[in-house]
């Protein structure tokens, strides 16, 4: 009885497992977008929002220390309390594929 339920398993763990891996270093994503001018670490959200506009969307402040995000068309932005934290530039979307 073990040996029929023991050929199937070491019949399916021989298979060969195949992945494509696609890796794009962090410096090349979104590379089209690297020269949009983004909020600078350390600055008030008051700055932000007068250089910038106003944000699409803002996310209330979660955690200690309290980390909200505002969402720009084509960044976020981090803030710890008032101040940035990081800013970062949003995935570009996947280039179209064509059918065969």
């Amino acid at each position: 009885m073990k040996t029929l339920f023991l050929l199937p398993l070491v019949a399916l763990l021989s298979l060969p497992l195949a992945a494509e891996q696609v890796a794009i270093p962090v410096g090349q994503q979104a590379a089209e977008k690297q020269s949009i001018q983004r909020p600078t670490p350390g600055i008030h959200k008051d700055k932000v929002r007068e250089q910038f506009g106003e944000p699409l969307s803002m996310h209330e402040a979660v955690g200690d220390p309290p980390i909200s995000s505002w969402e720009y068309a084509d960044f976020l932005v981090y803030f710890e309390h008032d101040l940035v934290l990081h800013s970062v530039l949003k995935r570009s979307a996947a280039p179209a594929t064509e059918a065969p």
